[in-house]
């Protein structure tokens, strides 16, 4: 049932029902999540004999990269890889395997696209044993590092990590430790009812032609997943930062962290660590896209408004790409967000006597106290290197973001120390220990 009002719905519904009969499409859900919970679901076209529903499968495609790259991440976090291995030192013997773990994940390790096979998606799986002898020097395409550099091989290998190191099968991992937990347990790794067929749509009359769908076996981990809007839409939750338990929100920020800009120099698209992100209309979205023969997802989350967004759709191509945001723009029309209320907090004294003017030579910076006993630190104009900070159990300070993030702050009777600069109260104030020494100001 809805959760937005009468309006707000008709407008969200005729903006689906647009995409659907405009770009033609044999069926599509969508929804919209906002602070956990469902708070909108459309559904338009045919599954079967009737319209779909919250509970229809389609196909997720490279969606489920972003939950292959959770289950590394949390391999990362119980210490049995570091990002900056590389993929040797777990998976021997690949042509990939000077590239790091983190560089696979962000899609900057250099590796081709897809696999010197047939058309994978259209055709069944190899067996990884087979994948990998296949996959050989020459499937490096650029220096790791590089750039951004899509690749569907890299996450086939990201899979068979996760399944070596666990001892079972990447989607029986997956399974365990993501899918279960989130109770997303309509998300499988092969169809079941009620799904979707896959379609392609003829670009010049209005029929259709039923697309294959096969396992991709030692690919799988790159795109077969199947799930429903119910359990999508728990995933878009997930990524906005309800993680139920399955990752620390740290980890889950770090994933989010852009590592490569993926549309060249518009700058407005990357990747982080198994999640695009993009940057639409003010909004700095994190999530996936997803595109498999007959199918084609996207779920996008805005941690910051905690807002969510997703589609599903059962053709191969054709939709508009703007469904998404449109629909999140609907919503910011008719039911914006309130901003929570303003209250008093508690201050340190100590901290309280901080905050206020300082100055890194002759350019102001205003320390505040932010909710949480952190810090903000930032240039009075607006324009310059700023940080929040949290306090260390040594007394010191540690950047969480911008310019001095992962540097300390270090509180001194009459200065700040910040990674060897030197704040003061007054402009080069002359008591403080200004490297280089304060001789006075002068005409």
């Amino acid at each position: 049932m809805s959760q937005v009002g009468q309006v707000t719905a008709r407008a969200l519904l005729r903006r689906l029902a647009v995409e659907q009969a405009e770009c033609r499409v044999p069926s599509v859900t969508a929804a919209i999540v906002r602070d956990g919970r469902t708070v909108w679901f459309g559904g338009r076209g045919r599954v079967g004999d009737g319209p779909p529903t919250q509970a229809t499968q389609y196909r997720l495609g490279s969606i489920t990269k972003s939950i292959v790259a959770v289950a590394v991440m949390r391999l990362r976090d119980e210490g049995r890889l570091a990002l900056t291995d590389p993929l040797e030192r777990h998976l021997p013997g690949t042509s990939a395997g000077q590239a790091t773990i983190a560089q696979l994940l962000s899609h900057t390790s250099g590796l081709t696209a897809e696999p010197p096979t047939d058309w994978w998606e259209r055709t069944p799986g190899l067996e990884m044993p087979d994948l990998l002898k296949r996959v050989g020097p020459d499937q490096v395409r650029h220096r790791p590092g590089r750039l951004y550099h899509y690749s569907n091989v890299g996450f086939a290998l990201l899979g068979e990590l996760v399944a070596r190191l666990r001892g079972t099968g990447w989607a029986q991992a997956v399974r365990q430790e993501v899918l279960a937990p989130l109770e997303m347990n309509a998300t499988t790794a092969r169809p079941r009812a009620p799904h979707a067929t896959g379609y392609a749509v003829h670009p010049w009359a209005d029929v259709v032609l039923a697309e294959p769908e096969h396992d991709a076996v030692a690919m799988a981990p790159a795109g077969q997943l199947w799930s429903t809007p119910h359990d999508l839409a728990r995933w878009a939750a997930f990524v906005g930062g309800d993680t139920g338990g399955v990752l620390s929100a740290d980890t889950l920020a770090e994933m989010r962290e852009p590592a490569g800009v993926a549309d060249g120099d518009s700058w407005t698209a990357g990747y982080g660590l198994g999640l695009q992100l993009a940057r639409v209309g003010g909004r700095r979205l994190a999530g996936h896209t997803g595109s498999m023969p007959g199918f084609l997802a996207t779920v996008w989350a805005d941690p910051a408004e905690r807002v969510g967004v997703l589609f599903m759709a059962n053709t191969t191509s054709g939709m508009t790409g703007t469904l998404t945001t449109d629909l999140l723009d609907i919503l910011d029309e008719h039911e914006p967000r309130l901003p929570e209320e303003w209250q008093p907090a508690a201050a340190d004294p100590a901290l309280l006597a901080l905050t206020g003017l300082w100055h890194w030579g002759p350019k102001p910076y205003a320390l505040r106290l932010l909710p949480g006993r952190g810090l903000s630190l930032a240039p009075v104009d607006g324009s310059g290197r700023a940080s929040r900070f949290v306090p260390q159990d040594d007394g010191t300070w540690l950047g969480l973001d911008g310019y001095y993030a992962g540097e300390r702050l270090r509180v001194a009777a009459d200065h700040l120390d910040l990674n060897t600069f030197v704040f003061t109260r007054e402009p080069y104030d002359p008591d403080a220990p200004v490297p280089g020494g304060v001789t006075g100001w002068h005409a």
